[in-house]
């Protein structure tokens, strides 16, 4: 019998991992089906340039996995049960039982408006294709002079900040952060982070607590009211739920806990990847939640199922930063250089040179979905079966978060 693989979501590191599963092992041994909701690649690194009417290129699973032996299941994943090996989805108002023998959880993560009133009523999110479509098309619908607040200080709230106020510099475009502005970048990087709002005309609320959201303005911990005719809200993200309502270790975010090769510590045959893994990085420190974390730790769970089905010996290769790229709009950029555990180092690249760089990341991440043994040949290997003997070169050692 063939060994069932079961991959859900078909974000970056879904479809990275079904495509890379599918140039390792023979295909006459494996079945394997990739979940997605949507019928083709969402770039989420871009959404931000989406809101502000850019159009993204369409990439179709359909051609992007044809004739590769991957099973496309275009549905919404509403339960997994860990214990008896099963997934249900639903398509078309029909609901499905679907068992595998291994599987792949890449359901990524959405929005997260932590909490806060108002949120859900009156604020735009791009943490996905449909809000970011959303944002698009209220802002669209400015009026200019009309005051935009983006709430959060992090990468997509930057980015999001700078890309509005760089496309439509008839609005007013402010941003709210918890603490300083790029409090976690370098000096040259929160030098240069300020110079670009400057020149754009962005004002920054900073040591700001959003404490609402209402229509027509946000609310402040000290009890200012801060305009907006629209809020954008880039708080960071939140798990998808469905691994909370399993048997299946999960840590205080909802994320699956994993060893180095992303296999489930409560159940050896789940591995987790990207957002939705709570994963061991440099320095005991967990992945954050990102695309330069999602790409490698697919790679790694891709080439660990592969080995220990066909009991070869298991990658060891390390996952770990080398920088932060930040689009500041479309001629303006920032690279933060790194520690391996990514800690900011006084090295930056600034301006439209960083700009190029960062477009090439995102052009190389979309066609690394695409390639997903990076354009290396690759063999595909026929499984074998187990025994009740332990092969020696397959054992890793767990490395708990």
């Amino acid at each position: 019998m063939q060994h069932r693989i079961i991959v859900l979501g078909a974000g970056y590191t879904g479809a990275v991992a079904a495509g890379r599963l599918a140039r390792r092992l023979h295909r006459d041994d494996v079945a394997i089906t990739l979940v997605t909701a949507e019928p083709d690649f969402v770039e989420r690194v871009r959404m931000h340039q989406l809101a502000t009417g850019q159009d993204l290129k369409a990439r179709t699973f359909a051609e992007m996995f044809a004739d590769t032996g991957v099973e496309l299941r275009l549905a919404r994943v509403t339960a997994v049960d860990a214990d008896r090996r099963t997934v249900t989805v639903t398509a078309d108002g029909t609901t499905e039982e679907l068992a595998y023998d291994t599987l792949v959880y890449a359901l990524g993560s959405g929005w997260n408006d932590q909490g806060v009133p108002g949120t859900a009523e009156h604020a735009h999110q791009i943490a996905s294709r449909a809000g970011a479509l959303r944002l698009r098309a209220r802002l669209a619908a400015l009026e200019a002079g009309q005051p935009v607040v983006v709430v959060g200080g992090g990468l997509t709230g930057l980015e999001a900040a700078t890309e509005i106020a760089e496309a439509r510099p008839d609005l007013t475009v402010s941003l709210v952060a918890r603490g300083a502005l790029g409090d976690w970048l370098s000096d040259r990087g929160r030098a240069q982070l300020r110079k670009v709002f400057g020149r754009l005309g962005i004002t920054a609320h900073e040591h700001t607590t959003v404490t609402a959201v209402e229509a027509g303005r946000v609310r402040t911990a000290d009890g200012t009211a801060v305009p907006a005719a629209v809020t954008v809200w880039t708080t960071g993200f939140a798990v998808h739920p469905i691994a909370r309502a399993t048997t299946l270790e999960v840590g205080d975010t909802g994320q699956i806990v994993v060893d180095a090769t992303m296999r489930s510590l409560s159940h050896q045959d789940v591995y987790a990847i990207g957002d939705a893994a709570l994963a061991p990085g440099p320095g005991d420190k967990p992945l954050r939640m990102s695309c330069a974390s999602g790409l490698p730790a697919a790679w790694q769970a891709a080439d660990a199922i592969a080995a220990r089905l066909t009991r070869r010996k298991l990658p060891k290769t390390p996952i770990r930063y080398f920088n932060q790229c930040v689009s500041l709009g479309r001629r303006q950029g920032l690279i933060q250089y790194v520690t391996a555990d990514d800690r900011s180092v006084n090295a930056v690249l600034a301006g439209r040179l960083a700009a190029g760089y960062k477009e090439l990341v995102c052009k190389g991440a979309a066609w690394a979905v695409a390639n997903p043994t990076l354009g290396l040949p690759s063999r595909r290997r026929r499984v074998v079966p187990e025994t009740t003997e332990p092969h020696p070169a397959v054992e890793a050692p767990v490395r708990p978060v």
